[in-house]
């Protein structure tokens, strides 16, 4: 229960007790946090032989290089990959219906299988001897953010030989404290200022929010997709978001009416 008590103002002067009217009023306040750029996730391939072998020949020899679409990397040589291209020209000569027995067919998918492509088994058929080394190629164009591995390394499929982005399309990361959570979604515009990338502020839109707070800075990771055909927008650039958040009516108590017990 509440029970009410006098104090002579004296007291209330002394220890600076203020008292002011609670107001309702409009609050739109804009949200100012960090942000960062990182390369889209959904344009980076990590690129690995589906074969055992060793690296002969290298075509990208430094990280940042630019690579294009169907571009070679590596050459490499396997023994299992010369075996079955061996194989697969003795079933074709072999064959008594035709080069399209299920004998045929079932060496040639093998080679699909171990990473050769229609035109590396077309040459093989028309040389009428097996290639020696396989070679990989750019499943997209980009840039090598990590190279693996080094002429004469040991590979299989496990083994990353490089790693290539597409960063045409990059992320913009902002970092939203925990207090400004609900002002977020979807769709809320934000100013981007990147300074280091040279380009002018942008408004941009909320693509995503991430599901999970950082235990450690209590934030909410939120997501935009920019457009970088220029390029500027570097991976690893940070900035600013600045949110534009709906106005809301809230009940509002002076500052200088509180008192701080810490």
């Amino acid at each position: 229960p509440r029970t009410a008590i006098e104090i002579e103002q004296a007291q209330l002067d002394a220890i600076g007790v203020r008292v002011e009217r609670v107001q309702q009023q409009t609050i739109s306040e804009p949200i100012r946090t960090v942000a960062a750029v990182v390369p889209d996730e959904s344009r980076i391939s990590h690129i690995h032989t589906r074969v055992s072998g060793w690296i002969e020949r290298l075509y990208v020899n430094t990280t940042g290089e630019r690579v294009r679409m169907g571009q070679p990397l590596a050459g490499i040589f396997s023994q299992e990959l010369l075996s079955s291209q061996t194989e697969y020209l003795a079933a074709r000569r072999a064959a008594v219906v035709g080069p399209r027995s299920a004998v045929v067919e079932g060496a040639r998918s093998r080679l699909r299988v171990l990473g050769m492509t229609d035109g590396e088994i077309r040459a093989v058929e028309e040389a009428g001897q097996p290639r020696r080394l396989v070679t990989v190629t750019a499943p997209r164009a980009g840039v090598v953010l990590h190279r693996g591995i080094s002429v004469g390394t040991a590979v299989d499929p496990s083994t990353e030989i490089v790693t290539v982005a597409d960063l045409s399309r990059v992320w913009v990361l902002a970092e939203v404290p925990e207090g400004d959570i609900p002002s977020i979604r979807i769709g809320t515009p934000a100013q981007l200022e990147l300074p280091a990338s040279g380009r002018a502020p942008f408004e941009a839109q909320v693509e995503f929010l991430y599901p999970t707070l950082s235990e450690r800075t209590r934030t909410l990771r939120v997501r935009f997709a920019v457009e970088n055909s220029d390029g500027v927008l570097r991976p690893g650039i940070y900035g600013t978001a600045t949110f534009r958040v709906e106005p809301r009516v809230a009940l509002t108590v002076p500052r200088d009416a509180g008192v701080d017990t810490g």
